[in-house]
């Protein structure tokens, strides 16, 4: 299996994601078993049951760091955190769509808030969430708690 390269993810001047280079092993295969990411490491347990988690987080909703620890009965919000900044697997997992607790818009790519780096990773988040119809105020804040994906209401 193929491992998604970096510039799936990083290079385009578009906000727009598209998921069609991606290729995501199934739960319970051998290709999730075998897989490497392009740096040659392997993905845990717990990065992988986060991704799946994320994975069916809907178009135009979000949901914070901890809900995904509640909903998983593991982990913490820096594991979350930590399973998204190495997230191989962008924009099919999408990552962009996790927001901190207090309802910021949270970190993209490492980083955190405007200042952090060159804050243009920050940016680009708000543009992923805005495409999707999800607002921000100008400190970073959730605009409109509808967006907030409940899964048990959902399912």
């Amino acid at each position: 299996m193929r491992a998604p390269t970096p510039d799936v993810r990083t290079t385009s001047c578009s906000t727009s994601l598209t998921a069609s280079n991606i290729q995501y092993p199934e739960p319970k295969t051998s290709e999730r078993r075998a897989y490497k990411t392009s740096g040659g490491k392997t993905i845990t347990q717990h990065h992988w049951d986060v991704y799946d988690f994320i994975r069916t987080i809907p178009k135009g909703k979000v949901v914070t760091y901890k809900d995904i620890t509640v909903a998983l009965r593991s982990g913490s919000p820096r594991s979350v955190g930590a399973a998204l900044r190495n997230n191989p697997f962008a924009p099919y997992i999408p990552c962009h769509r996790v927001i901190a607790s207090n309802l910021f818009v949270g970190g993209f790519y490492g980083e955190w808030g405007p200042k952090s780096k060159s804050g243009t990773q920050y940016h680009r988040k708000l543009d992923l969430l805005k495409e999707e119809g999800v607002k921000f105020d100008a400190k970073g804040k959730l605009v409109n708690m509808k967006h907030v994906w409940d899964r048990k209401s959902s399912s």
